[in-house]
Order: structure tokens, then C-alpha cells, then sequence
């Protein structure tokens, strides 16, 4: 939780309702992220969420992050990073991009492998079969132990026949 005096030096706080409002977040997805360490608030006398307009942004950061596809939990790794009382700066900004620049490009490479192998999908929606190309292409899935073990992870690039 932050010193309450932060707040008041850095200018007006938001309600949770004032930021929903702002961001277009509704407020039990803002309470999700405070409680997931996304953003953080302080409470006032009366117990009511009050937060710093830094969260703005952050809001904002994470609704694209989101659209990207990238989980809260990398999010929350990335938000790691920056300075929780400050704006984040383009310095600060360029370093969070970076590292989502590389994850983007391998789930748009797996995505990609994923489109090349459809024409040999039977549509049957099992993944079960052997020769499945899309889930277990020269059923590599057998060596690995019994179980959903496809559903746990993607599979390696090499294991995809191209």
C-alpha cells in the first residue's frame, strides 16, 4: 500500500468509479487488478479504493496488452519492472515493448505454423489421432508419458511438420 502523502503531492486521487469511468474498465476488473498486483490504490478513512492518476496509464497499458493477447501474468512481470511512483517514462516504455516485441513474434510464428497445417486437418475435433498434424504430427506425444500432455503446452517449432 502507498503512503497516503504520495498522493496528496502528486495531485488529485481518483475514485475506483472515476477510473472506471476514464478507462472504460468496469470497476470489478480494477479491483482484479490491484488484487492481481497490477495496480495498487491506498484506502481512505472509510475504507473506499483511492488512486494516483499514474494508473491511467497503466489501465490503459494493460487493456492493450490484453488486445495482444498477452496474459496478466507476463503483464504483471513487465509491470514488475517499472517504478510504481512515477509515470512510466519512454525509456521505461521502449523496455516493456521490447520484451513483448519477442513474445509477439513467436505466438505470431506459432499462430502461422498453426494456418500452414489446417488443409491437413479432418476437422474431427478428437486431437487424438496419431497422425494428427496439427497436435501430435508423427506422434511425438507417445515418448513424452501418458495424458493430455499436448494441452499443457504448445508444441515445440520442431515438432511441427511444415
Amino acid at each position: 500500500m502507498h503512503d497516503e502523502n504520495y498522493y496528496k503531492v502528486e495531485g488529485a486521487v481518483l475514485t475506483i468509479g472515476q477510473v472506471g469511468k476514464r478507462s472504460g474498465v468496469a470497476a470489478s476488473a480494477l479491483r482484479f487488478y490491484e488484487k492481481k498486483g497490477l495496480i495498487k490504490s491506498i484506502r481512505n478513512a472509510g475504507g473506499q479504493r483511492r488512486y494516483s492518476r499514474e494508473v491511467l496509464r497503466r489501465v490503459a497499458v494493460i487493456k492493450t496488452a490484453q488486445r495482444l493477447g498477452m496474459p496478466l501474468g507476463e503483464i504483471a512481470a513487465a509491470f514488475s519492472d517499472l517504478p510504481e511512483r512515477r509515470t512510466a517514462t519512454m525509456e521505461d516504455w521502449l523496455q516493456l515493448s521490447s520484451n513483448w516485441r519477442k513474445n509477439l513474434d513467436a505466438r505470431i510464428e506459432r499462430l502461422s505454423l498453426l494456418r500452414n497445417q489446417l488443409d491437413d486437418c479432418i476437422g474431427c475435433g478428437c486431437l487424438s489421432l496419431k497422425c494428427c498434424p496439427l497436435r501430435n504430427p508423427h506422434d511425438v506425444a507417445a515418448e513424452e508419458g501418458p495424458g493430455a500432455l499436448l494441452f499443457e503446452q504448445p508444441p515445440a517449432k520442431e515438432d511441427i511438420a511444415t
